[in-house]
């Protein structure tokens, strides 16, 4: 139910996002990885590199400044959410407590599971549309609305 949050408030702030002038989308704002284009853009690849890691197949290779457009960001999204959606819906609890090794930048090895991986995902995405929210008042935009509450996401499910 939580990606199929996430996945309902990223549409919404996609459809945000072109309503918005492209100076405003792409201008570098205080935190996060830069601007509201671009953090749309990393949301979508960290979703998706994620789902490859733990699949065991490569990550992304794209940059930002090949994708920056809303045009583009939604095209990214489209071609990646298939696999992940797939591997959201197969999700089961045999894989909840596989260990994942991750070896961090500076080269120390942690070790975590797959199921605390699936909630970093949930968790990041909505960090980051706090980030979105903020700078939608910056530049006097009304956010997309947080609630789940309302999305009707529980009865959608048993569908």
């Amino acid at each position: 139910m939580m990606f199929k949050y996430n996945w309902a408030v990223r549409e919404d702030w996609f459809k945000w996002c072109e309503e918005i002038s492209e100076s405003d989308l792409l201008e570098k704002r205080a935190g996060g990885v830069g601007g509201i284009l671009h953090t749309l853009f990393h949301i979508v690849d960290v979703e998706w590199s994620w789902v490859r890691t733990l699949q065991g197949k490569s990550d992304f290779n794209e940059s930002f400044e090949e994708h920056s457009s809303i045009r583009q960001v939604r095209e990214l999204e489209a071609a990646f959410r298939p696999e992940v959606e797939a591997f959201v819906r197969n999700w089961n609890g045999s894989m909840e407590n596989r260990e994942f090794r991750d070896v961090m930048p500076d080269g120390r090895e942690t070790l975590d599971t797959w199921g605390e991986v699936m909630r970093h995902m949930i968790a990041h995405e909505i960090h980051h549309v706090g980030q979105l929210s903020v700078w939608s008042r910056e530049i006097g935009k009304q956010p997309v609305s947080a609630n789940l509450i309302g999305r009707r996401l529980t009865l959608k499910a048993k569908n």
